[in-house]
């Protein structure tokens, strides 16, 4: 009888513990695809923060640019803000797939927290399946912040994949995280000079 009893405690002990687990998993995927995408959650204390693979970190950057540039190596995957002094900002980003990476110097022309997006035309012939408005908000690929380059199509905005930073999977945008994402759009102003080179 006391064997009996000791048995069926220890699976309710182990039932027990997994509908814990199976909670606790639930309730992390809730609140990572809020952070993901920036929303009510987006900064909240003790959670997933959707951080870079990469770390924003400050580094020794000698070129001569102006403080306040944004500097873009492709090559590298990476966004350098430039600080002055030797110094820069070093994000890690997402850049354009092969066949969709440019280069070229524009200016911020606009900037928008929780964008919309409309897939331009020429994105739509390639994949007819993308809805053709999107609001800003939790699942918007444009993530928590955009910056738009110039009269070009193109921006660095931020991202709900985090995992992408470090990769070539865009049409020619810039992606971040939306931390990181966040980070910059605070430092820049419309008119920042940004320099993009392969």
């Amino acid at each position: 009888m006391t064997r009996a009893f000791a048995l069926l405690l220890a699976a309710l002990t182990m039932l027990a513990g997994a509908s814990q687990a199976q909670a606790q998993q639930f309730f992390f995927f809730e609140d990572s695809r809020d952070i993901m995408g920036g929303g009510p959650g987006f900064f909240r204390p003790g959670m997933p923060s959707g951080t870079s693979p990469i770390p924003r970190t400050t580094v020794n950057f000698p070129a001569n640019y102006a403080p306040g540039t944004i500097y873009i190596s492709t090559a590298e995957r990476r966004l350098y803000l430039v600080l002055g002094n030797g110094q820069a900002i070093r994000y890690g980003i997402g850049v354009g797939r092969d066949g969709f990476r440019w280069s070229g110097t524009h200016r911020i022309t606009a900037k928008k927290e929780w964008p919309s997006w409309t897939p331009p035309a020429q994105m739509l012939r390639r994949r007819p399946d993308l809805p053709r408005h999107m609001p800003g908000g939790i699942e918007n690929p444009l993530g928590a912040r955009a910056m738009y380059l110039g009269s070009t199509l193109y921006r660095i905005h931020g991202s709900n994949e985090p995992e992408t930073i470090g990769q070539a999977v865009s049409s020619g945008c810039f992606r971040m995280t939306n931390e990181d994402v966040v980070d910059l759009y605070s430092r820049v102003r419309i008119g920042t000079p940004v320099i993009v080179r392969n």
